[in-house]
């Protein structure tokens, strides 16, 4: 290939990721005219759109979503390789970028780093909060943290953190006008708040196991949030049930501003787990983060 057909899809690759000519013209220390005249030879070249540009985005056409499908790992590959190489200095360094949700972030991931970070000033760390499942090869993230069942089965999976429960939570003034439920069935007469979440595709089915047969009930109500403290902070002000992972109630049930329901239809299941290509190639920098992450176990927290 020809350098300059390599510094191309580079610049294509950084387009992309960024879709924005100027914040890719400034990642790449080029001008926005330089890229914009890139992009427009790389595509005289092979014959075809790759971006649709507006006037306040840019987006990849679907000839672009497929090239890039195929250069971009090869990149991070490419990148990941270099990064190993810091195996020659005397102290880990590089950056490590990750994607998480806010209470990940939150719980896991900032706790961690927060001691890590201080004594070793040569890794940085770039944190991305996205509540959607993100391919993290695609967009050239290092690694994501998730749930565990949300993980696919090509990725290498650490965990990092206990097991997890959902809770069905409603504020005691919205419980002295109607009974509990008692089944999960028994929410179809009541006001719950929805839950939309990206990587469900649309509002969250309620999931509830009980000696080992799982159901998922479509709930009903007036309100509908993309981000489960929303959902919490309606319950607590009376305004029906929420549903959502156990560690985000934890303090309005301590404080008696919200009390929990139907628990023993919500048994745990496999907490946050660090997840990565299992061709990614471990540098001294990546390895200390993957350690000060690793879930140990409640004994290990005691010490």
């Amino acid at each position: 290939m020809l350098r300059e057909n390599l510094n191309d899809l580079i610049a294509l690759v950084a387009v992309a990721e960024e879709r924005s000519f100027t914040r890719a013209a400034a990642r790449l220390a080029v001008s926005q005219s330089a890229l914009s005249h890139t992009i427009r030879a790389l595509e005289a070249r092979l014959g075809v759109r790759l971006l649709t540009r507006t006037t306040r985005s840019v987006a990849p056409t679907d000839a672009g979503e497929r090239l890039l499908r195929s250069i971009a790992p090869a990149f991070s590959e490419i990148d990941a390789s270099l990064t190993a190489l810091t195996d020659l200095r005397e102290k880990p360094a590089g950056t490590f970028r990750i994607t998480a949700g806010q209470h990940a972030v939150d719980t896991i991931l900032w706790p961690a780093l927060a001691k890590l970070l201080p004594a070793y000033p040569d890794i940085r760390v770039e944190i991305s909060v996205d509540a959607a499942l993100t391919d993290i090869v695609a967009e050239r993230f290092d690694a994501g943290i998730r749930l565990g069942e949300q993980v696919a089965a090509d990725m290498i999976a650490v965990r990092v953190g206990p097991d997890a429960r959902m809770a069905v939570v409603g504020a005691p003034s919205y419980f002295a006008k109607r009974p509990p439920p008692l089944t999960p069935r028994d929410l179809t007469g009541h006001a719950c708040i929805n839950l939309r979440l990206p990587s469900y595709g649309g509002n969250y089915a309620w999931e509830f196991e009980r000696d080992g047969h799982p159901l998922r009930v479509r709930v009903d109500g007036q309100l509908t949030f993309n981000w489960p403290q929303q959902c919490l902070t309606a319950a607590a002000d009376g305004l029906g049930l929420a549903c959502m992972l156990e560690g985000h109630a934890l303090e309005a049930l301590a404080s008696g501003r919200v009390v929990r329901v139907l628990a023993d239809w919500c048994p745990p299941f496999p907490g946050y787990h660090l997840y990565y290509p299992s061709r990614r190639q471990q540098s001294p920098a990546f390895a200390l983060i993957v350690e000060a992450l690793r879930y140990r176990g409640p004994l290990d927290e005691k010490r």
